[in-house]
């Protein structure tokens, strides 16, 4: 069982940077997808980055250019790398894990919320 723990969210301005991390009580090196969702109020929860243990990489399109994902096996967490944040931004972030063959995510962490003002 692998249970992940988000960190760094909070309240920033637009145009300004956050870090997201989330660590994972156990070994990442053998999970195959990890990734970052959002959920707005009012709206689904969706994919905004997610990254494959060959080192692959998706964006949503609303974020690509601005978000980085990384991995990093040797600390068993992964970050969200987040620039030029935009008010549209603002949601509940969402860390998961998925040990399966591609974009497909079996664990959750509870969730880190990311509050940008205009």
């Amino acid at each position: 069982q692998v249970q992940l723990v988000e960190s760094g969210g909070g309240l920033v301005q637009a145009g300004g940077s956050l870090r997201l991390s989330c660590g994972s009580s156990g070994s990442i090196s053998s999970i195959n997808a990890m990734g970052w969702f959002r959920q707005a109020p009012r709206k689904q929860r969706e994919l905004v980055a997610g990254i494959l243990r060959d080192g692959s990489e998706k964006y949503a399109d609303s974020v690509k250019g601005r978000f980085t994902i990384s991995r990093d096996n040797a600390k068993s967490t992964v970050y969200l790398q987040m620039n030029s944040l935009k008010p549209e931004d603002t949601a509940v972030y969402y860390c998961a894990a998925g040990w399966r063959p591609g974009w497909t995510y079996n664990y959750w962490g509870q969730g880190t919320q990311v509050t940008v003002s205009s």
